[in-house]
This record gives C-alpha cells, structure tokens and sequence, in this order.
C-alpha cells in the first residue's frame, strides 16, 4: 500500500495471468485464487492467441491485490506464473501502436522490395 493508506491506483479486481499450462483445468485455477478470496469469475483463454492466459475476478479489491502480490512469480505446474492487474486502457493503447508499427514495417518492406 501506498502511503495515506490508499491503494495504487492500478490495483483492481481483475487479473490478467499468463504463462499457464495449456492443460489447466477451470478448478485448479479455483483452487489456487480461491485461497485469497472469493472469486466472482475466472476466463480462460481458448483461442491461439489467448491460450495459457486467464482472466480472474475477485469479490473484492484486497483479496486480488494479495493474489496479485503471492502468486505472481509463483511456481504452478512447472511454470512461472504472471499475474498482473487488467488494464484495459493499456491493452488498446498497445494494439493500437502495433497496428501501427505492423503498418510500417510493410511501408518499409515495400520501400526496400523485400517480400
């Protein structure tokens, strides 16, 4: 906690984790929020792009800041877990600027004739 006693202003309900096993079931990950409070919902990625992520949603702010601080980095089924606070502002923002940058690399490519 910051100081006066208020959270940072990034700490939300909502986590954003990744690097999770393509194999993990909808419970295990229950079980594993689930010590630090009441879940609301948990996602998981399904798609090419979105496998081995999940979205969890907690009761309440406390209990997904203190998920968010003992399980990021935490060893689960042979793998480092990620976890952070969903942002939605910053995942727009960052697939606004690689649209962007995809577009330059094909101006370039073009400017150079490479296929």
């Amino acid at each position: 906690m910051s100081r006066g006693g208020k959270l940072a202003p990034e700490v939300q309900r909502a986590l954003f984790v990744k690097n999770l096993s393509y194999n993990v079931s909808s419970e295990e990950l229950f079980d594993l929020f689930g010590k630090f409070g009441p879940i609301r919902q948990i996602r998981q990625g399904i798609a090419n792009n979105t496998k081995g992520t999940a979205f969890v949603v907690y009761e309440d702010v406390m209990d997904a800041k203190t998920a968010c601080d003992k399980l990021n980095g935490f060893n689960f089924q042979n793998r480092y877990l990620v976890v952070l606070y969903h942002q939605p502002e910053k995942m727009a923002r960052s697939e606004n600027d690689l649209a962007k940058r995809q577009e330059s690399l094909e101006k370039l490519k073009r400017q150079h004739g490479i296929d």
